[in-house]
């Protein structure tokens, strides 16, 4: 009879070479664009200045230490709690709002009859995934363009008075809400679909056997088995709570200033305008310094408390 090799552990194979070879484009991308560029938290301690004939390194080394002083400036702006209110009360909205949307059209699709109709309005929902929000922003502006938009001019013709939607901040929460939704969901909506159709179908078999209906099985073999996927995405989305999307926030609604300040500044919006102005470059990278950290403590607190309650949910 044949010997079978043992393979000694710590030995190299042909399998980890491919492995490997598969990794490197990827490990090089966290490198270059993610690890590298992590040397420039500095620059929120320090009272940046660049000076000509000299390198970015340079500059930064030669700088002096500011200590604390930049994240004072933060502290003490005005704009700190409107920029953290709508930065978090958004966040918490798309990620209550969106999760369930997402979870409950992934179900409605995963219980259509047919195969064709369900790939055609899967395909529907997640092509506006693929849009710029650049390109959204002109199908929006479309919409509510003072002069020539297609609301304003269905007023016009009403007999109605023109709006000036882009100085009125009580409805774009609204829009902001909806854009997010529509452009948002169907990516969300295929994850819980793709977790769906994992499920064992002998599961589904034995409830009808059993007499279970649609909703009984939905609510009793479905969402217990996505139980995981929706933890573990509900983590991932708590810890971006201080992040936002920048060209839903900036884009849409033109450089978020103006009268709308208030209703659709946050803290994304706030560092880009302040980089456009006099501002320090200092200020403005302790205010991104503070916004990593938040994200780090969030995400490490919701896994923590998930963690409490169900630890094979858990993701750390």
């Amino acid at each position: 009879m044949m010997k079978i090799k043992k393979r000694r552990r710590g030995s190299w194979s042909k399998n980890d070479t491919e492995l490997t070879l598969l990794a490197v484009p990827t490990t090089v991308w966290y490198v270059l664009f993610c690890f590298m560029p992590m040397f420039g938290l500095i620059i929120a301690f320090k009272n940046y200045k660049a000076v000509g004939g000299r390198s970015f390194f340079s500059n930064i080394m030669h700088s002096e230490w500011a200590g604390l002083k930049n994240f004072e400036f933060l502290i003490r702006s005005n704009d700190l709690f409107i920029i953290l209110r709508n930065t978090i009360l958004y966040n918490l909205v798309f990620i209550i709002l969106g999760l369930i949307l997402s979870v409950g059209l992934a179900i409605m699709i995963s219980l259509l009859h047919s195969r064709k109709n369900a790939r055609i309005y899967q395909t529907l929902m997640f092509f506006p995934y693929f849009m710029s929000w650049v390109v959204a922003a002109y199908f929006v502006d479309a919409f509510l363009n003072m002069d020539n938009g297609m609301l304003n001019n269905m007023i016009r013709d009403s007999g109605g008075t023109p709006m000036r939607w882009y100085m009125m901040p009580k409805v774009w929460p609204f829009i902001l809400l909806f854009m997010q939704i529509w452009k948002n969901t169907g990516y969300n909506m295929v994850i819980y679909l793709s977790s769906i159709s994992g499920i064992d179908s002998t599961l589904y078999e034995a409830a009808v056997m059993d007499g279970a209906s649609k909703r009984q099985q939905v609510f009793y073999i479905t969402l217990p088995c996505l139980k995981n996927v929706i933890i573990m995405m509900f983590i991932l989305n708590v810890g971006k709570i201080f992040y936002s999307d920048f060209g839903l926030f900036y884009q849409i609604t033109q450089g978020a200033q103006g009268s709308i300040f208030n209703a659709v500044a946050t803290i994304d919006t706030y560092v880009y305008n302040a980089l456009q102005s006099s501002t320090p470059i200092g200020m403005t990278s302790a205010a991104t310094f503070f916004q990593s950290v938040s994200c780090c403590i969030t995400i490490l607190l919701a896994n923590a408390l998930v963690k409490r309650i169900d630890k094979d949910s858990a993701i750390i």
